[in-house]
């Protein structure tokens, strides 16, 4: 492929040499490239944990596939029979309140689509699927259907803003064309995705044998310099916990960081360089190099413990306690807890979202090893860590390579609009 020499006019930056010549891309609004769009059924469902149909929301759809687990409910077609919603090859699937924008291809999974995702049922005469799911992924079209959110609590994307986005699509044969470009990059992206879920698992695997089941206190799987060395001891946590209670006393005295589920970052980073505390962060705590947060709240009694490992002192809302561990391992403990982190939840109080107080972390009691024990057990699931992280960044590089690629095969000058 060679740059388009055009500089005015619907085309692309970057066309196949086929199609130098081909003119210029027509616009198009989304409804008349489909044979229909809908939201899923507003029925409230009776789930049933052996149920045939997996009952998903747009949280179920993620990175191009329907993601059901073990935590996805399930129901029978039952009395939803009639509103079950007529999902075929050409269907793509897109989350529309919440988490807005999130895209699937519908592979024929067993499912009941809820209220806050909808389905897009591509037109194969007229529109490829896998261009349009990629042209519903340009910076240009967030952009647009974030603008269009209604909502106080929970904001919506309308159906109606949806059929209404005009896009800019050239004939068939590009769209086809632009689209195995594109979707040989996706097999890619996933395969490197399988490769992380692969290990992830192998992680999750080996911290059940190197940690003691719940109610035992010897590992079934040991480091042979340790298998002689006897039963880990049941230990209340506040014996190695010392809490840092220091907070800031200037304004932005320090990096304000953001403690998720991923990790401990800068929150500029995790906003996509957006800063979201423009209140006075007078008053954080503060959080030093090799400290340990957690977020104190949690929805699903689920909480997630993060080191400080970005080389400096930061800051972070007071939800956020700030402990070090002394005479044990920072990882092992870190890792301890999320082995455990079933027990971990049942110390948080509350209903709907429910806190888990340092108090009560700290009375909380977990079988610990010898401190020699815990650095052999940290340093195997270090290396695993690195191993995960180099992987996500092979992953990282692949989706920058086509969101460049698409930068080029889509025309530059291309706005959308309802």
């Amino acid at each position: 492929m060679k740059p388009e020499n055009k500089s005015k006019g619907l085309v692309p930056g970057l066309r196949f040499p086929e199609f130098r010549d081909a003119g210029e891309w027509e616009e198009r609004q989304l409804s008349h490239l489909t044979t229909k769009i809908s939201d899923g059924i507003h029925t409230t469902p009776v789930y049933d944990k052996n149920g045939e149909y997996a009952f998903i929301n747009g949280n179920n759809l993620v990175h191009g596939r329907i993601l059901i687990d073990e935590k996805t409910k399930r129901v029978n077609l039952g009395e939803f029979n009639k509103h079950k919603k007529p999902l075929d090859e050409n269907s793509i699937l897109m989350s529309i309140n919440g988490t807005i924008g999130n895209l699937a291809f519908f592979r024929g999974e067993q499912v009941i689509l809820g209220k806050s995702a909808c389905f897009i049922k591509i037109d194969s005469r007229l529109a490829n699927k896998f261009l349009i799911y990629n042209m519903l992924q340009t910076e240009k079209v967030k952009h647009l259907f974030t603008s269009e959110l209604t909502g106080s609590t929970i904001k919506n994307l309308s159906l109606a803003t949806i059929k209404n986005i005009a896009l800019r699509v050239p004939t068939l044969p590009e769209q086809q064309k632009i689209a195995d470009c594109l979707s040989s990059l996706d097999e890619l992206i996933t395969t490197q995705a399988q490769k992380i879920d692969t290990l992830k698992a192998h992680k999750k695997g080996l911290m059940q044998k190197l940690f003691p089941a719940e109610g035992e206190t010897v590992p079934g799987l040991r480091f042979p310099e340790f298998r002689d060395a006897g039963e880990w001891e049941i230990c209340q946590l506040g014996k190695f916990i010392e809490e840092f209670r220091e907070n800031s006393c200037i304004q932005d005295e320090f990096e304000v960081l953001t403690s998720a589920r991923s990790g401990l970052v800068r929150q500029r980073e995790y906003y996509d360089n957006e800063r979201i505390t423009e209140r006075d962060n007078v008053g954080f705590n503060i959080i030093p190099p090799k400290y340990i947060t957690y977020r104190s709240r949690s929805d699903d009694r689920r909480f997630y413990f993060n080191e400080n490992n970005l080389g400096l002192t930061g800051v972070i809302s007071t939800y956020y306690p700030v402990f070090r561990i002394l005479g044990g391992d920072n990882k092992f403990f870190i890792e301890l807890l999320t082995r455990f982190s079933e027990i971990v939840g049942k110390f948080s109080v509350g209903t709907s979202q429910t806190v888990l107080s340092m108090n009560n972390l700290k009375r909380l009691k977990l079988p610990v090893p010898l401190e020699a024990e815990q650095q052999k057990i940290a340093d195997c699931l270090s290396s695993l860590d690195e191993l995960i992280t180099a992987e996500v960044q092979k992953i990282d590089t692949l989706k920058a390579h086509k969101k460049g690629l698409m930068q080029g095969l889509f025309p530059s000058a291309d706005e959308v609009g309802v």
